[in-house]
């Protein structure tokens, strides 16, 4: 094992057994290095390593402490893994985020107070006058980023927001099925909100998991090219490849998080 990995390790386990608690300074140099048996050189790339991952942090004059842990920082280095999927690697992800979604959609039901539903009310209602294709990314992105906010669960909507991120490569807004896409987000999103404003945690489930589907579907169907306008060698070809029902579901979401597929 390199002096590094060594290094790396070993300080994972001192946090891992509490020896190093968040947000606690590590100690000095010369006595991390004798209690690992590695260099300063190898330790202080350790530290990077760590730091990358959310799990370290430096402060300006102060020293390297352990971060909070939080969820959030924690898959910050999973997202710009996630973030260069192909095509074909994005819709695996898929089997991962229905019953994510679901979950938070159906934690967000029996969670959710009026305040978070008045906010989805008025997200989706600036998302259906909107014309604009940014515009319409940002506030779908917005309407299931606070969805899953809702769920009560930091480390659900941290991993739920990470599947998301590759799909904003892509958008089907070019499609000949446009107008309907746009049509089953929004009556989509409109699902998702009544049944959390029922507090019915199964209809919100199913719902997300219909949202989610359809946006597959489309993917599938349409196999849009990311942003930089290579064809990844495992995406079907336009217009092939779909689901064996590759009709619209109800209420099913074209892309979520406001157009390109998250």
């Amino acid at each position: 094992m390199a002096a590094t990995d060594e290094a790396a390790n070993g300080l994972r386990a001192m946090i891992a057994k509490g020896e190093l608690a968040p947000g606690q300074q590590l100690p000095a140099e010369p006595e991390l290095c004798a209690r690992l048996g590695v260099s300063r050189g190898s330790l202080r790339e350790a530290v990077r390593s760590l730091a990358a991952l959310g799990m370290l942090e430096s402060r300006h004059g102060a020293g390297t402490f352990v971060s909070a842990l939080r969820p959030g920082q924690m898959l910050a280095g999973f997202a710009a893994t996630v973030d260069v999927l192909p095509l074909g690697g994005l819709l695996e992800l898929f089997d991962v985020r229905r019953p994510l979604e679901a979950q938070a959609a159906a934690l967000a039901a029996a969670r959710a107070d009026e305040r978070v539903i008045a906010r989805l009310r008025e997200v989706q209602k600036r998302l259906a006058r909107s014309e604009d294709e940014a515009e319409r990314h940002a506030l779908d992105r917005e309407f299931h980023s606070t969805l899953c906010e809702a769920s009560g669960n930091e480390a659900l909507a941290a991993l739920a927001d990470v599947l998301r991120a590759r799909g904003s490569h892509y958008s089907i807004y070019g499609a000949p099925e446009a107008d309907t896409i746009r049509l089953a987000s929004d009556l989509g999103h409109e699902a998702l909100i009544n049944a959390v404003a029922a507090r019915d945690p199964a209809a919100a489930a199913a719902a997300a998991t219909a949202h989610l589907s359809q946006t597959e579907v489309w993917l599938r169907r349409y196999a849009p090219l990311p942003d930089d306008g290579a064809r990844p060698d495992d995406a079907p070809p336009p217009g092939g490849d779909p689901l064996p029902d590759d009709g619209p579901l109800p209420g099913g979401d074209p892309l979520p998080d406001g157009g390109p597929a998250r």
